[in-house]
Order: structure tokens, then sequence, then C-alpha cells
């Protein structure tokens, strides 16, 4: 039997499971899981400006790994045979030569990132960013926050001795490992995506000391152990700490159960909305930079994609309502007013700015819709299906842009992770394109996570040995296309939007 811990971090929970291999097969059980969200404080600075700050609580969430590592310790007897971690994709640490954090840990979807990227584009021009790491301009890209640092904050990194990405400080904390894998360097948009390792051209514009950046290494490598201090007090072994896919999306991709990858689209579904295909080699052409598409390191392959908003604008308004109402809408309410609603009223872009970290979410799809002069949405029912139906609609664009580069058909869509269980929304995506869409694993994340320790471990060779365990562990449900005129004439509705 082989036991694997895997951490899977979102940005609204996180969640420890541990992986079983043995005679029997594969499975997988769900020993921790916690919900946490960024912070927010109002704080002046040294001249007395106060402005929103939004923090995450690292050493939270590190206690809630010591937590699913105890349960761990409890249920399998004290015995692991590795630990990986994933994270969502942005984010990190300065560190003190001595292991100090510099300050706090900043969210991503912080305001002091709005006017970064223009200010990465006056620093090295846009097509030649592209070219070196294939990434697209997003806020939140690692470029943007060390930037800032640089020039907001210049005496912490004069201080620093390190930096650790959001992965690598929470294996830094389990064993104090330094490095950080290549699917988590390659969406810093600080990485050669064609050589792999960090630019020195992208870090010497920005005056990033090309020392603080931490090694990058493969997946699947062993990088370290528990700490036997913390291995005592968690009742485990001193276990090998393995680098993972530790962006979340590469996990998530690694664990869709493709056949043919040329033709399959791929939707890692939570928060974001993770839409692309999985190609040999990155893409960094003018057509694809002007698409808006970004080159991500895969586990032996590369993840050509957009990054969309996801469901959460849908937490938003389910949270904004909650202050209203005084309790939460349940899912089970959301699952019932949203198919009730009259169909096609309106629809939004969820990649507007607006749609990114507003105050109030509800005012900000009301104003877009009205911006736009389509009709009023006069219900939280017809708020949620805009917002679904808008969602389902934007994979449709972004799959036809990613095709138009690639020139390759789409003939099924994968999708994977927690969204996989929105029934109504993967019926409208497979509605919205028009082919059939195939949903699960729900936790792809974490079984890509365990699948990449195992080829580490040496339990399977390679991780295309990893799907027979994976479709015999979780089942796929698929979806068939439906009322496709009626979707074909929304589809040409929701394009003139934006043009």
């Amino acid at each position: 039997m082989t036991k694997l811990f895997a951490v899977d971090l979102g940005a609204s929970g996180g969640k420890c499971f541990v992986g079983i291999f043995d005679d029997s097969g594969f499975r997988m059980e769900e020993v921790h899981r916690f919900a946490h969200e960024g912070v927010s404080c109002f704080l002046p600075d040294s001249q007395g400006s106060v402005a929103e700050r939004t923090f995450w609580d690292d050493t939270y969430i590190y206690a809630n790994i010591v937590k699913g590592l105890q349960a761990a310790a409890r249920e399998f007897d004290g015995q692991l045979d590795g630990i990986g971690i994933d994270t969502w994709g942005a984010d990190g640490q300065l560190m003190t030569p001595d292991g100090d954090a510099l300050g706090k840990m900043y969210c991503y979807r912080d305001h002091r990132l709005d006017t970064m990227c223009d200010e990465v584009r006056q620093l090295i021009a846009s097509e030649r960013v592209y070219e070196i790491t294939g990434n697209h301009f997003q806020p939140f890209n690692l470029s943007n926050q060390l930037l800032w640092v640089a020039t907001r904050r210049p005496q912490l990194l004069k201080r620093a001795g390190f930096y650790l990405p959001v992965p690598s400080l929470f294996y830094f904390y389990l064993g104090g490992c330094r490095c950080v894998d290549s699917t988590f360097a390659s969406v810093t948009q600080l990485m050669d995506a064609k050589k792999g390792r960090w630019s020195r051209e992208m870090l010497k514009a920005m005056g990033i000391p090309k020392k603080i950046m931490p090694e990058i290494v493969a997946p699947g490598k062993k990088i370290g152990r528990l700490q036997p201090g913390l291995a005592g007090h968690c009742g485990l072994n001193e276990v090998d700490l393995i680098s993972v896919g530790s962006h979340d999306t590469a996990s998530a991709f690694a664990a869709a159960p493709v056949r043919d990858p040329k033709k399959a689209l791929i939707i890692s579904s939570g928060t974001w909305s993770l839409v692309g295909k999985l190609i040999r080699k990155p893409v960094t052409s003018v057509a694809a930079m002007s698409a808006g598409l970004s080159n991500e390191g895969g586990i032996g392959n590369t993840r050509f994609l957009k990054n969309c908003m996801g469901t959460w604008i849908v937490q938003e308004l389910l949270r904004i309502w909650e202050i209203a109402d005084g309790r939460r809408m349940s899912w089970q309410e959301v699952d019932t007013i949203t198919p009730a609603a009259e169909p096609f009223t309106a629809f939004i872009d969820p990649d507007d700015l607006r749609f990114y970290n507003p105050a109030n979410m509800e005012q900000a799809v009301a104003g877009f819709v009205a911006e736009s002069a389509q009709p009023e949405l006069r219900d939280r029912g017809a708020i949620l299906r805009c917002v679904y139906e808008s969602l389902a609609l934007k994979y449709r664009n972004v799959n036809e842009t990613i095709n138009a580069v690639i020139d390759t058909p789409t003939e099924v869509v994968h999708i994977v992770g927690g969204g996989s269980n929105n029934a109504l929304l993967n019926q409208f995506t497979a509605n919205s394109i028009g082919v059939p869409v195939l949903a699960g694993p729900k936790e792809a994340t974490a079984v890509g996570n365990i699948m990449v320790q195992a080829v580490g471990a040496g339990v399977i060779a390679d991780l295309k040995r990893a799907m027979p365990y994976i479709k015999s562990a979780f089942p796929i449900k698929r979806y068939d296309p439906q009322n496709c005129a009626a979707w074909e004439d929304a589809y040409q509705r929701f394009t003139k939007l934006f043009k």
C-alpha cells in the first residue's frame, strides 16, 4: 500500500486528501477541509493615505494543513509516502535570510496591482514580454507583484534573502524547501517559456535580484522531508515532500481523462475558469498574443489557455445577498431559481474588469446590463441565469479563439474541478459549444496532485498510466447538446456586445 497526501489550496478554501494505491486499485479519501478568504484592512501609509489592503492569513492555512496531517496520521497509522501541495496561481512571500516573513502575504485581488500591467509594459515591450514568457498580461502576475515591491517597498527587497511563491511557502513551512515547480513558475510572467528558467531579461528590467528567486524543479521530484519536530507533532514519519503541478490548474488538467488532446477542450472550473488545450510546445506568435492566450507549463506538455472569470461572480453575489438578508442562499435555492428564470434576457462579459473585485457584484452586473442597453434583470434568478449563460457563451468564444490560432477542432469538452458538479452550467456549456461535455472528476486538482506524486514515488511510470486509475475511481457524467438553435442566436447577440 502506498499513501500519498495532497494539499489542495484554492482562493476560498483548502482540502486535504490521501490517495491510496493497493492491490485493489486506487481510491482517495478526504481527511480535512476548511474555508479561508482574503482579509481586507484599511490602513494608512507613511504619507497618511489610507488604502484597502487585502491579505492572506498564511499561518491559519498552515495550521489547517497540520490538522490535515494529524487527521491522516490517525487514519493511516502514522505512515505516509509523500506530500504534495498545489495552490491558486499567484502570490508569494519575501523572506529574510533567517526565514522570517517580511510583512503579510498580499492577496492577488488587492487593488495595489490595478495599474501594474501598464508599468511592466513601460519597462519592456508587450511583444517582447510575450515572446519570452508566453504569458498574457494579468493584474495578478508575479511580475506585477514583485515590480510593485521594487518600486513601492524597495526597503523590503533589500532585506530579502529569498522569495517564495505561495506553494513554495507552505513547502518551506513543512520542510524548509526553497524551490518551485515549473508549472507555477510558468505563470509568473518571469520564466522563459522555451528554456524553462527565470528570464534574466525580465528580472533585470524590473529590478528584481535573480538571487532571491527559487530554483525551478520538475513536477514529481522529491525536494525534501517533513521536519522531524513537525513529524513528531503530527504523529507521522518523516515523509518525503514531492513537487507536483503546484499551480492548481496544472494538476487539474493532468487529471482530465482526455483521449485525444488535439480534439479536447479542458475547462478547470471553479472561482476561475481556465479554458484551454494541451499542446506539445508553447505558441508565442503574434496571433496568440493578440488573442490574449497564455502558455502555461504542464506536466510533459503546455497548457494553451485563457484565464476567464468563473463562479467568483456567483460567489460574490451570494456574499452581497447574505449581507442584505442575514442568511446565506443555499446552493439548492440557486439551482431552483436559476433554471426557472427566463432564458437569454441579457448577457455580461464575465472578464470585464468591473467584475474582478467590485464592492457590490449585483450593482456591477446591473451596470454592465444598463450600459449595454439590454433589458433589466428583475430578480435574483434572472441575475444568476445571466451569469451562467454568459459563462457558457464565453467558453465558446474562447474555444473558437484557441482553435483559430492552433487550427484544431474541438469534439469534446472536459470540465474538471468543483464546477464539474454544476449540472446547469455543464449543460449550458454543451449547448453553447455544440459538443458533448464530460464532467469530472470533481476533485481533479487533488487527483492530479496525487498522480504526479505517484510518478515521483515510483508507483506508476507516467501520467498515461494514471488514466485507468482515474476512470475507475471517479464517475464521469456526460451532457449532450440541446436547443442548439436558440443558443446560436444567443451567441450572436453575445458577441455583438464586444464589437
